[in-house]
């Protein structure tokens, strides 16, 4: 059997755990196709970026699971998935200067996104936004 290399990536409200096993680039989301899955392109195109990124387009078989969220926050959560799983499979590599971790992390992949929804405040429409102020 293939080794399998697991990576899990978070993103807002969204959780996605990524099983990559050596393949020939089929992507499925929740058991159903990656184009499917997502209705648009530029979702799709985002959460390969990481495979771009480092000619793996066609290398791997990735399976993921996500919930929660929406489709930005699902695709950012499965980007750092597969970010995470490329790093574990090439561990070995590590210290060199093309490794996998210097090419993620110039891209900015490496790094999981913070920002998340900023609570609703009492007296307030949103989190910031103020009632219309009425002179009269």
């Amino acid at each position: 059997m293939s080794k399998v290399y697991i990576g899990t990536g978070r993103r807002k409200s969204s959780i996605a755990q990524v099983k990559m096993v050596p393949g020939k680039g089929k992507i499925t989301v929740n058991g159903r196709d990656v184009r499917e899955f997502f209705p648009y392109e530029t979702n799709v195109m985002d959460l390969k970026q990481p495979l771009v990124a480092t000619n793996n387009e066609e290398t791997f078989d990735i399976e993921v699971k996500v919930n929660g969220g929406g489709f930005t926050g699902q695709t950012g959560a499965i980007r750092l998935g597969i970010t995470r799983a490329l790093l574990e499979y090439d561990k070995a590599n590590e210290g060199s200067e093309n490794s996998y971790r210097a090419i993620l992390k110039r891209a900015g992949f490496v790094t999981r996104d913070s920002r998340v929804k900023e609570r609703k405040k009492p007296g307030l429409k949103a989190a910031r936004r103020a009632p219309q102020f009425s002179k009269r």
